[in-house]
């Protein structure tokens, strides 16, 4: 590998790793400390995919109830 390929490399992986810490901060703050924030580091990839899609499940059915969401 180059080293500009290298670069490119690890700022892909400083990448991904924020998109894991946000997504793991988004977790714990919508678990209400049900889950916390190295629990939620913790996950899997599978995991992660299955708490975002039960959040976003949750959140469409706040939105059409009409029931506050704070």
């Amino acid at each position: 590998m180059s080293n500009e390929e290298v670069v490119g490399h690890l700022k892909k992986m400083e990448n991904e790793a924020k998109a894991i810490k946000s997504e793991a901060l988004k977790f714990a703050w919508h678990m209400r400390g049900g889950l916390s924030y190295n629990d939620a580091l913790l996950l899997s990839t599978d995991e992660r995919e299955i708490i975002g899609k039960i959040i976003k499940e949750h959140m469409e059915t706040t939105k059409e109830s009409g029931m506050p969401f704070f």
